[in-house]
């Protein structure tokens, strides 16, 4: 009863009504503050910040003319192999002898390149349109190296044209010696089968691993030269490899994107 007649005095006594009323602790204003403070930067980054996205495709160092595959043009048997995987030749030189119907032919290669691959060996029996040779198209041994990466279809839209490219070759260890800069120059227009690839590259092998996951869309990228390296082009090392990189040498591209600021994925 004591207790219950002290609140109900409390209530009577018009003495403690121009007190103020406290509404919020320090602490509660502190946090109220932190928290707009947040929102407020974060509005700021959202409209005036860039985001950096960036698509990563399996590739290829190859020549910019590409490679073609040798067709024996008679139908025989070959019995004599005139040139050695590896070499540079002209166009129009020797490379198989085979004899037919008609006598000894020779199969001549239709343009100057460095010969990758060669299929047919003495002995064998070749029909005509049979692949016989891969030849990759060079006008010299000083001709720039450019990477080729094989970008899904549904994607090769989103690559402008040049976005820089970070890539890593394979038997150079990026750890040590950084990755090889480049530029996109170009963008398919249409997706490639992995017979079309593998007609570009001389390769069967090489033209069913990049459509693994569908026909894909090339993107040719121009390789940064550099005076100061081993390898004639710029990496993101100050030096390099210490050696020089050939083509064929299959290589993974950072294709790096136009920059987007927040606010656009929010907005229609």
């Amino acid at each position: 009863m004591r207790f219950r007649q002290q609140a109900l005095s409390k209530l009577q006594s018009p003495e403690e009504l121009d007190l103020p009323v406290r509404f919020a602790r320090p602490q509660g204003r502190l946090v109220l503050g932190v928290t707009l403070a947040v929102m407020a930067a974060a509005c700021f980054w959202a409209t005036t910040g860039t985001v950096s996205s960036t698509r990563s495709a399996p590739g290829i160092l190859t020549y910019a003319q590409g490679s073609y595959v040798l067709q024996s043009p008679v139908a025989g048997q070959i019995t004599d192999v005139l040139a050695e995987e590896g070499r540079t030749l002209p166009a129009g030189s020797p490379l198989l002898k085979v004899r037919t119907e008609q006598g000894d032919r020779v199969v001549r290669t239709i343009a100057a390149g460095r010969l990758t691959a060669l299929s047919a060996t003495i002995g064998a029996v070749v029909a005509t349109g049979a692949d016989v040779a891969s030849v990759e198209r060079i006008d010299g041994a000083d001709d720039p190296l450019m990477a080729v990466l094989y970008v899904p279809g549904d994607s090769g839209q989103a690559v402008p044209v040049g976005a820089s490219v970070d890539l890593t070759v394979q038997g150079v260890p990026a750890q040590q010696f950084g990755v090889l800069r480049g530029r996109v120059t170009a963008v398919g227009r249409v997706s490639l089968t992995s017979r079309q690839i593998a007609r570009s590259l001389g390769d069967d092998q090489l033209g069913e691993q990049f459509s693994l996951h569908g026909r894909p869309v090339a993107v040719l990228v121009k390789l940064e030269r550099s005076p100061a390296t081993k390898s004639g082009y710029r990496w993101s090392s100050h030096q390099g490899p210490p050696y020089a990189i050939g083509s064929m040498t299959p290589a993974t591209g950072v294709v790096h994107l136009a920059d987007q600021r927040p606010i656009d994925w929010l907005l229609p």
